[in-house]
């Protein structure tokens, strides 16, 4: 079993800049446990190394690609027209993570 620690799990919501409470640290802290326990417990299922891997719960599904249907698309002018700021025909928005 790994060691998660409320260092541990705040580091890692440092690194998302994600700013977590106590109660909420504590929170995700549980559910490591209770992934890492599951874990160790399929570790645990005789000639688990066997089982051939799915990419799908339901591999007997097959998939067909639609063909390609050229559409109209909006003209620019009508979505910088509902648009707050633009610079040419790019569109800006406030910066929302990090930095100054």
């Amino acid at each position: 079993m790994h060691n998660f620690t409320k260092e541990l799990v705040d580091d890692l919501a440092d690194k998302l800049l994600i700013g977590l409470t106590d109660e909420e640290n504590k929170l995700i802290l549980n559910e490591f446990n209770i992934i890492d326990e599951t874990m160790e417990l399929i570790t645990k299922i005789p000639n688990i190394s066997e089982v051939t891997p799915m990419t799908h719960a339901l591999d007997d599904e097959t998939y067909t690609p639609r063909e390609d249907v050229k559409e109209e698309s909006v003209k620019i002018e009508d979505i910088l027209a509902n648009c707050d700021s633009y610079e040419g025909r790019e569109i800006k928005v406030p910066k929302v993570v990090g930095g100054e």
